[in-house]
Formats: structure tokens, C-alpha cells, sequence
């Protein structure tokens, strides 16, 4: 039986699978130690579980786990990497490059490196949300100390070609850093393979708990190093002080271990679920996709209705139906995305976009609601538009 409100925003957030919560529960209570306490028994369970939950994963994204550095969520993490980086490669040079479509964890402390005397290039996007790989190149200069492209974009799914990326970096000797929190989890990735040499990821977007995340930062070929931006204790091998939050990454080391087996599977069947609702939606007169069809995430849609009032599509059927207008981190703002904008679209279109994001407990039932309430409001705002007209 379908249950309202329905939950497609899983790029936002997503729910905390029972096997996670389950795998918790003994770290709030029973297993409560510090794991920096290491002259007693609570400490050392405590550090066994973290170190545990440190090679689940390692193992996710193809790391080793003393690569791996918790933090309290991709956004810390995101500040970490580029702040690290800046300080402690400011011998080297001061130029960063990134896209205007990046995250605002990202976007937001370039800014404030640029008034710290970094120089950073916001690369434009195609149509398609896809940077130029000729135009990245072009970028790099002898001061360019990082190239910080995210994996996949959080509003309209678009996978940047990593690979690639990461070729041109290694080729000028430039560290590649990619906020890869909509990714992990969801994509096989092997940050060797992919020649990553930082990355950014989060457990609540793959199932687990709030509040935690991590950097990875590889330790040879290169060895890279980053300047701790928090001091206190010299946790996390100095690069990251302050009490680790057990529970939160116990849950985390679950998630992983979870999204490893099951990714797979998971995919197929949201992907499908997606393609149906997406397919369906486009039948509706003046919709489209915004960004790349080909290279993006299994379990996103962002769709554009012309000649309907933005405001008015997302709270006519968000009694219901759960989705975004845009990134979670920007949804208090009024301003139409400035991802969406980046595209190539204008601000009433942009304002008339909607962001569907799957989840592993999606159903065929929710699609099929989801469909015929998203048509039905469409369809009634138009009418009311031409009769204001």
C-alpha cells in the first residue's frame, strides 16, 4: 500500500538503512569508549571499530586505509582539501582551478582562499553541464598547485570524466582533488585507477548517518600532503584533531560495506524506475532534461517545465512528494540555480526545474504517483498561466 508523502530527494539525504543503525546502536551504549583512550578496554573497542570502519571504506573506493581521514561531512572534508592543499603547497604556487557548478562547499572556500591571495579559474560548463577538457588544460599555468572537479554534480547527476582529468593534472605534475559525495556509493570507484589523489565523500548520502565524512589523501605516487585546519590533539594523524564520533563512523564503515554488495543491483532497478518516470514526464508539452543524459547518475532526473511558475510547481504537489528545486544547501534561497544557470538556462526556466533523486526504497507504486501528480499540477498550472495571460 503506498504510503504519503513519498521521498525522492535522496541527493539531499538519505534514510539510514536499519542494518546501519543496527551496526550503531552497541557504540552508543555498551561500546562507548573514546578511541583515543588506549589504557583500557572501551578505548581499544572503540579503536577497533574505527579502524574496522576506516578499511570498509578503503575498500569502496580502492584506498589503502591509512589514506582515509574522518571528518564530520563532505563539506569539513571539501575545506580540508583545499585549505590543506593551499597552505601547504603555497611554496609551490597559488593557482586553483575549478567549475562554477561545484558544490558551494567548494565554490565558497575558493572565495575564501582568494582573499587568503589564491588565484582560482572557475571553468565554464557545456550545455550538457560537462567541462572542456581542452579548456582545463589551457588553464593550468606553473603556479597552478590543484585542480579541484567534482565527480558527479548533485543537481543534475552530470559525471565529469575523471580520468581524463586526472591525466592532464599528473601531466603538469598538479594535485587533482574531486568532491566525489554524490558518487561514492553509488559508482565503482578505484581512486587509483581514476588517478585521484584527493577525495571528498559522505556517509548520509549512501545510507548512513549525518555527520560524518572523509577525505581520502593519498599517501605515494605522489605523497601528498595537506596543513591541518583544525588544531587540538593531533587526531587522525595529525591532520584532523578532535574526538572521533564512533557510532557515526561505524555507521559510515557499514554503509560502505553495504553500498559494495548491493550497488550494483540497486542501480539497475532505480535506474529503470528513473528512466520510467523520466520518460513519462516528458511527455508533458515544454519539459526537458537538464544536463547530460549519457554521463550521469543512475538515480537522477532533473527536469525543466516551460511556461510554469517555478515556486508554484514544487509546493503544488510537495505535500506529497518530497523533491528539490535544487541543491539542499542552497533550498532557503529564492535565486534559481546558479547550476541550472551555468547550463544555459534563464532564471524563469531555471526556476522551473525539478531535481528527482531516487533512492534504494523507491517503489514502482511511488513512480507511478509521482508521475500522475507532477503531470496533473503541470497541466493545472498551465492553464491557470494562460489564463492570467
Amino acid at each position: 500500500m503506498l504510503q504519503l508523502p513519498i521521498y525522492l530527494d535522496h541527493n539531499a539525504t538519505t534514510p539510514c538503512d536499519p542494518r546501519v543503525v543496527e551496526a550503531m546502536l552497541p557504540y552508543f551504549t555498551n561500546q562507548f569508549g573514546n578511541a583515543s583512550s588506549r589504557n583500557h578496554s572501551f578505548g581499544w573497542q572503540a579503536e577497533e571499530a574505527v579502524e574496522y570502519a576506516r578499511e570498509q571504506l578503503a575498500k569502496l573506493i580502492g584506498a589503502e586505509p591509512k589514506e582515509i581521514i574522518f571528518a564530520s561531512g563532505a563539506t569539513e572534508a571539501d575545506n580540508l582539501a583545499l585549505k590543506g592543499v593551499f597552505d601547504m603547497y603555497s611554496g609551490k604556487g597559488n593557482h586553483i582551478i575549478t567549475s562554477v557548478t561545484e558544490h558551494k562547499a567548494v565554490l565558497d572556500t575558493c572565495k575564501h582562499l582568494e582573499k587568503m591571495g589564491a588565484e582560482v579559474t572557475y571553468l565554464p560548463v557545456h550545455a550538457d553541464g560537462l567541462i572542456d577538457l581542452k579548456e582545463l588544460e589551457a588553464a593550468i599555468k606553473p603556479t597552478t598547485i590543484l585542480i579541484a572537479i567534482m565527480y558527479a554534480n548533485n543537481e543534475i547527476g552530470v559525471i565529469q570524466p575523471v580520468t581524463e582529468i586526472s591525466k592532464i593534472a599528473r601531466s603538469h605534475t598538479v594535485l587533482f582533488f574531486t568532491d566525489a559525495t554524490q558518487a561514492a556509493g553509488k559508482l565503482h570507484i578505484d581512486v587509483n585507477n581514476d588517478g585521484i589523489d584527493l577525495m571528498a565523500f559522505s556517509a548520509h548520502k549512501m545510507y548512513g548517518p549525518k555527520g560524518v565524512g572523509a577525505l581520502y589523501i593519498r599517501r605515494k605516487n605522489p605523497r601528498v600532503k595537506v596543513t591541518a585546519q583544525i588544531d587540538g590533539g593531533g587526531h587522525e594523524r595529525g591532520v584532523r584533531s578532535g574526538t572521533l564520533n564512533v557510532p557515526g563512523i561505524v555507521g559510515f564503515g557499514k554503509a560502505c560495506e553495504l553500498c559494495m554488495q548491493e550497488m550494483e543491483i540497486d542501480n539497475k532497478r532505480i535506474a529503470a524506475l528513473r528512466d520510467k518516470l523520466e520518460n513519462a514526464l516528458l511527455k508533458v508539452e515544454g519539459s526537458h532534461v537538464n544536463g547530460s543524459k549519457q554521463y550521469r547518475l543512475p538515480n537522477v532526473s532533473n527536469i525543466s517545465f516551460s511556461y510554469v511558475e517555478g515556486e508554484g510547481l514544487i509546493t503544488g504537489f510537495n505535500k506529497d512528494i518530497a523533491v528539490s528545486s535544487g541543491s539542499a544547501c542552497t533550498s532557503a534561497s529564492l535565486e534559481p540555480s546558479y547550476v541550472l544557470k551555468a547550463l544555459g538556462l534563464d532564471d524563469d526556466l531555471a526556476r522551473s526545474s525539478v531535481r528527482f533523486s531516487l533512492g534504494r526504497n523507491t517503489t514502482e507504486e511511488e513512480i507511478d504517483y509521482a508521475i500522475e501528480q507532477v503531470s496533473q499540477t503541470v497541466a493545472r498550472l498551465k492553464e491557470m498561466n494562460s489564463l492570467k495571460m
